[in-house]
This record gives C-alpha cells, sequence and structure tokens, in this order.
C-alpha cells in the first residue's frame, strides 16, 4: 500500500487544507438535482433542534417556578405545573421524534447520492482496475459503504449538534448572566460572573481534552484499515475454499488470519488505553459540573439574596452553558472518528484524481477497421522491457495466434490493447467496430446463469431460445434448465465449464473482433476445437487474436505472431 497517498489528507491539515477538501466533498450534494428535497429536509431538521432550544429554555424557567412552589409549599401551584411540564414533555417528545427521523431520512438520502457518484467515479476510467494493480489505496469497498455511511451521519449529527449547541449557548448565557449577578473579588465587581466561571470552566476541559485523547484520530484511522483487511482476508478462503483445501493450507491461512486480527487486537488495545484516560477526565469533568454551580452560587443563596428556585434555575442555565461550551468535550470521540474517516475517503479522492489525471502511456484508440500496433514497448514496473518498438497490422477477418515463452509479453500486449497497460510507448488503434474480451478466467457476476451469459448486457437482452442455442453449441446443454438460477457460478462450475460459458457469451454477444488470452487453457483439446469451430462456424468473417501455447491452435490460425526477445515476429505458417 502506498502510505504517503494513505496519509495525504493528514498532511493537508498541516498546511491547512483539511477543511477545505472536506468542504468540496460535502457541498455537490447540497447543489445537485435533489437540492430541493435535500434542503428542505435539512431546514425541518435545523427547525426542529431549534425548537429543542426553545423547549430547554421553556423547563428553564419552569424549573424556577416548580422550586419556588416546593419552598413556599403552594400545593396548587405545584399540581399547576406538573400539568404543565406534562404539556412541554409532550412537545418535547414530538419534536425529538420527528427530528430523528428527518435527520435519518437525510442521511440516507445524501448517502445514497454519495454511493452512486462514487460508483460511477470507482468504476469510470478503469479506477477499480489501475487502484488494485498499483496498490495505491487500500479496501475501496470499506471505503465505499461504511466510510461513506459514517460520513454523512457523522457529518449530520456533528453539524446539527454544533448548531443545536450554539443557539443553546446564546439563550442560556442571557439567562445565566440576568440570573447570577455580580461579585466583588479585591475591590473588582465581575457582572456575570457565573457565565465567566463556565467559560474557563469549559475552556480548560476542552484544551485538557484534547491534550489527553488526540491519539485516537491516527488510532481510528488505523483501526478501520485493519478490520477491513481482515474482512477481505476472509472473503479471499471463502473465494478459493477448493484450492485451499486441496492444497491443506488450513495452518497458513489461520496463521494469516491470526496476524491480521492481530493488529486489530493491538490497534484495539491502544485504543482502550487512550479511551479511558480521556472517559476518566470527561467523566470526572462532568461530574464536577453537576455540583459546580451549586459551590459558586451557594454564597448568595446562604446569605439570602435568592430563593432556592432561582439557585435551581442558575444551575440548569449553568448546565446548559457549560454543556454548550463542553461541546467539543463531549463530541470527541465521535469528532475523532470522523477525522479518521474523512482522512480516508480524502485519500481515496486523492488516489482516483492521480489516476484520472495520469496521461496515457500507450495511446489506445478505436478508428477505422484494423488493428494496427505502432511502436509499442511495453514495460515492467521495476523497468525491464517486455516489448521494444513492436508493429503489427491485423486485418478485417484475419485470426492471428501470438505465442511465445512464459513471461515474453503475450498477455500484457492485450492488456495494453485493452487500455490497461500503464507502462510502455507508441500507439494501437483498434478498429471502430463491435468487440469483446475474453480472458483466461472469465468473470461470472453472481445472480441468475442468464445474467452471467449475457454479461455485461442484462439478463434479458436476448429471448429464451437464443440463450438455449449458445448452450448447447458450446456443449453445456446440462445448464439450459438452470438458466433462471440465482447461485455463485464463479464457484459453482468447473474451470473448463467456466471458458466455454465465456464462449457461448461471446456467441451471443456476436462481435465482429474477439480478443482471446489463453481462453481455451482449461479445457482438452477436443472442446477446444469444438468451440474454436463453433465461433467460426457461427460468426463468419469474425476477427480474433488469440494469446496461447497449443500447437492444437494453429489450425484455427491462419497467421501466426511470435513474442521473441521484446520483438514481434511474423511465422510461416505450414499447412
Amino acid at each position: 500500500m502506498n502510505q504517503n497517498a494513505e496519509y495525504s489528507a493528514v498532511n493537508d491539515t498541516v498546511r491547512g487544507q483539511f477543511f477545505r477538501r472536506v468542504w468540496q466533498m460535502v457541498t455537490p450534494y447540497w447543489r445537485s438535482e435533489e437540492k430541493g428535497k435535500a434542503w428542505t429536509l435539512l431546514i425541518a431538521v435545523i427547525a426542529l433542534s431549534l425548537i429543542s432550544v426553545g423547549i430547554s429554555v421553556w423547563f428553564n424557567t419552569w424549573y424556577k417556578d416548580f422550586y419556588n412552589a416546593l419552598q413556599q409549599k403552594d400545593e396548587a401551584s405545584f399540581w399547576r405545573l406538573i400539568l404543565y411540564f406534562c404539556a412541554i414533555a409532550a412537545v418535547a417528545i414530538i419534536g425529538a421524534v420527528y427530528r430523528l427521523y428527518l435527520t435519518q431520512m437525510l442521511t440516507i438520502r445524501w448517502r445514497a447520492w454519495l454511493t452512486e457518484k462514487h460508483f460511477a467515479r470507482w468504476l469510470g476510467d478503469k479506477n477499480y482496475y489501475q487502484l488494485e494493480q498499483g496498490g495505491y489505496t487500500d479496501n475501496p469497498d470499506q471505503r465505499i459503504s461504511e466510510d461513506l455511511n459514517n460520513f454523512t451521519s457523522n457529518t449530520l449529527g456533528l453539524g446539527l449538534g454544533l448548531i443545536r449547541n450554539v443557539v443553546s449557548l446564546v439563550s442560556f448565557s442571557i439567562i445565566l448572566w440576568g440570573v447570577s449577578g455580580s461579585i466583588e473579588v479585591l475591590g473588582f465587581t465581575i457582572p456575570g460572573y457565573m457565565f465567566w466561571c463556565v467559560v474557563v470552566y469549559a475552556a480548560v476541559g476542552s484544551w485538557l481534552t484534547h491534550l489527553i485523547g488526540r491519539r485516537l484520530i491516527g488510532l481510528n484511522n488505523q483501526q478501520q484499515r485493519f478490520e477491513a483487511d481482515l474482512r477481505f482476508s476472509m472473503v479471499r478462503v471463502r473465494e478459493n475454499a477448493e484450492s485451499i483445501a486441496l492444497y491443506n493450507g488450513e495452518p497458513n491461512e489461520q496463521q494469516r488470519l491470526s496476524t491480521r486480527f492481530g493488529k486489530v487486537w493491538h490497534n484495539f488495545w491502544d485504543i482502550m488505553k487512550v479511551s479511558k484516560r480521556l472517559t476518566f477526565f470527561t467523566s470526572g469533568y462532568s461530574q464536577i459540573a453537576i455540583i459546580f454551580p451549586f459551590m459558586v452560587a451557594a454564597p448568595r443563596y446562604f446569605a439570602g439574596k435568592i430563593e432556592l428556585g432561582e439557585l435551581m434555575q442558575i444551575s440548569s442555565a449553568f448546565g446548559n452553558v457549560q454543556e454548550s461550551f463542553s461541546w467539543f468535550i463531549s463530541a470527541y470521540s465521535e469528532l475523532a472518528s470522523w477525522r479518521a474517516t474523512c482522512d480516508r475517503l480524502l485519500s481515496f479522492h486523492q488516489a482516483m484524481s492521480e489516476n484520472e489525471e495520469r496521461q496515457p502511456a500507450i495511446d489506445v484508440q478505436h478508428q477505422g477497421d484494423e488493428l494496427k500496433v505502432q511502436h509499442v514497448g511495453l514495460d515492467l514496473a521495476d523497468g525491464r522491457h517486455l516489448l521494444t518498438n513492436a508493429d503489427m497490422t491485423v486485418e478485417q477477418g484475419d485470426r492471428l495466434m501470438l505465442s511465445g515463452r512464459s513471461g515474453s509479453g503475450k498477455s500484457t500486449l492485450l492488456r495494453a490493447m485493452g487500455g490497461l497497460w500503464p507502462a510502455g510507448h507508441g500507439s494501437i488503434r483498434l478498429p471502430a467496430a463491435r468487440y469483446l474480451f475474453l480472458p483466461q478466467k472469465p468473470y461470472l457476476p453472481i445472480g441468475s446463469l442468464r445474467e452471467a451469459l449475457s454479461y455485461p448486457q442484462s439478463g434479458d437482452t436476448y429471448p429464451h431460445e437464443r440463450y438455449v442455442q449458445v448452450l448447447e453449441a458450446c456443449r453445456l446443454p446440462h445448464l439450459v434448465p438452470r438458466l433462471d438460477e440465482a447461485n455463485h457460478w464463479q464457484r459453482l462450475l468447473s474451470p473448463g465449464e467456466q471458458q466455454r460459458l465465456a464462449f457461448a457469451r461471446a456467441l451471443l454477444y456476436a462481435p465482429q473482433w474477439l480478443y482471446m488470452d489463453e481462453a481455451t487453457s482449461a479445457m482438452d483439446e477436443e472442446d477446444e476445437a469444438s468451440l474454436y469451430q463453433a465461433l467460426i462456424d457461427h460468426l463468419p468473417g469474425l476477427s480474433i487474436v488469440s494469446v496461447g501455447h497449443r500447437s492444437s491452435l494453429k489450425r484455427f490460425h491462419p497467421r501466426h505472431v511470435r513474442i521473441d526477445s521484446g520483438h514481434l515476429l511474423e511465422q510461416t505458417v505450414t499447412a
């Protein structure tokens, strides 16, 4: 994995760019085609949040009257205030329910929009392939599913929480300033002294909280990566269960999984240690905050300057102001998690942007009716050359076989034709005609066999009779009754059956040009001959470029080109 790419977002913070880049992630949705519904929901949620602050102010006034009624043993006022409380509570409950409901609605709509955009970008420009090959970023699946979910929910939660706390801070600061009175200190009169006490109390608490818990940001980032790596390793075991079982590789796999989990374990212990210290402080801070206003206001109460109701109102107002000032403290763990999520998404965006901005080393375009390889050089990551200034022309209707020793660059040249090879030079002109690539290991999506057969088109593209015809032509008649069965076909079918299914896919798709990379390597020679003949019979005029080793393939390819010492050499075909 490229650690520089992974932690680039952290470095951006030092340069003051973190919040600008996060803002660029946040704003597109609010300007998109869904902006009308998004802003309506957001305004409704903010309004309900402000109503909740108003209800808190309402409760603060109720506290004063209620405790004064208790002190004065005023039974009529007591019961009247109890009924009054029920009315306030009913409004608070309804507001809280719909605030949560609308917030969740906005969250899932935002997540859905972001997910679709990330799907399109990840799959566009072959990002999913290049990022995997280059190791630019880990676990893109987790970043799109889990990180986007956390990003939307945490961004809204923290943002709305901040708005609510700012409004609450202003409202209760006015109340606290009005009821706290003044105090004489060293001959100086300090008006609204309770307000200044809470400011100092919260400021010291926030500073100490950051000092104790700042390691959580990096630890949360690592925890997300280690958890995703562990899940991916387990998926690898599931996907390759048969091979592992035949190798008796269970002890090796257990060691690998244990190593992955060991990273999860040790990192989580570090999180626990930091969280323990942070919780010690924040819990103590919260407990002291309960009695602190009573301690500070007690002299005025015992001096008879305020009554019990006013003391309780001061305590309530102090608690609300302190809670608002201490939002950073109470939300610190969530902020650390949000920051780690943003770092991972930003590094993912950066990796995709770098790939999109990277100029292709080999110029591949679709034009004309011939395949032309012009001055093409193919390089490996370590600088070695596979091909040097290769030239080749394949005319429409040709069937060409490309051979050579293992590692000579046959499959690499085919990848270059598909626009997948990042290192080299030259140009490739593919015909502007319907084409299809058949890799050595076919991809069969999970779903119905009909969908796997018609991939990359949808399962209802062709009539049922056509699916039956191509399966029978490719020696797969036993699969006809299972066309509508949903399964994991890549696990269920043998490698030879998978390759025959790929040939059936080619017959169904009916390309004018077919590029095959050892597409019959898992078949016996009889099946191989039958399937090549089916292509020739069912798709007259089909142009074929095949990578292969077997001499039995030569009779289906009038042209034979061999890669030798980095050069393309035309071979004489004997009858």
